[in-house]
């Protein structure tokens, strides 16, 4: 009978430890700026990282943004210098000529990304 009773903690354990990873929230990037402007434009993109956890040992790890595959910006973070919040937004400045991808991507340091946001800016 002992042996049963341990073998069903054990399995409820495994499950427990399979639907955390499965449920963990991984870092979120997401981008405001305009997608249409006048050719030669300076515009401000605001970039926010969102994640359940800033605390020494689960933070965002690093948030990226790459305009047409060029990374642009990059910040990193570690357990003595985490971003100001769970949530949190970058600004960056650019002037553009051309039709432009913008991705921004936010990496937890425990459960990685959600996969990069895409902001498509049109340039006339």
């Amino acid at each position: 009978m002992k042996k049963v009773v341990l073998y069903g903690i054990l399995v409820l354990a495994g499950c427990l430890f399979q639907a955390s990873a499965a449920l963990a929230n991984r870092a979120e990037a997401s981008i405001e700026g305009p997608t249409i402007v006048a050719k030669g434009s300076e515009v401000t993109l605001r970039i926010t990282a969102s994640h359940n956890a800033n605390t020494g040992s689960h933070f965002t790890e690093w948030l990226r943004v790459t305009a047409n595959k060029k990374e642009i910006a990059r910040w990193d973070y570690s357990k003595d210098n985490r971003p100001e919040g769970a949530v949190f937004t970058r600004e960056i400045k650019m002037t553009l000529t051309e039709d432009t991808d913008i991705t921004a991507e936010a990496s937890c340091n425990k459960h990685g990304s959600k996969g990069p946001a895409i902001h498509k800016v049109q340039v006339k």
